[in-house]
């Protein structure tokens, strides 16, 4: 029960995570300053894709599975749950390509100054107290 539910949670995190490598370009977009967490994750996400690397999570998940009694699927995670959604005939290299061109399109915002543009902290003004309730700025 603990290896079964264990794998099923995996399963989750490992779709959020592709998830939020396809669309967290639009995070960014909100938050600025997410654009530095979500860089590295649109950079691993487009690598898996572009080299056909197995994610770390798809092993991890299919030992959970197999520990907890289940049969393991061979393949990868998008192989095995995605594809047949999207692609029923199975994945190609040419698949794949286009995989990674969709991820480095859905960042454009990203590779365009989204993390330059994050605002920086607001500065407090300075200024010293000269009696009676007032300020006087020294920058003056």
């Amino acid at each position: 029960m603990f290896y079964r539910l264990t794998a099923d949670l995996l399963l989750v995190a490992h779709l959020l995570f592709i998830v939020l490598v396809l669309v967290g370009g639009l995070l960014v977009l909100r938050w600025p300053r997410f654009a530095w967490a979500h860089l590295p994750i649109v950079v691993w996400g487009f690598l898996v894709e572009l080299m056909g690397w197995v994610c770390p999570l798809t092993p991890l998940e299919q030992s959970l599975r197999r520990a907890a009694g289940d049969g393991a699927y061979r393949g990868s995670f998008i192989e095995h749950y995605l594809v047949p959604l999207i692609y029923p005939e199975g994945m190609t290299h040419s698949t794949r390509m286009l995989f990674a061109a969709i991820v480095a399109t859905l960042q454009h915002p990203d590779l365009h100054g989204a993390v330059s543009a994050a605002p920086a902290p607001p500065v407090a003004p300075v200024t010293r107290d000269t009696g009676f309730g007032r300020a006087e700025s020294l920058l003056n």
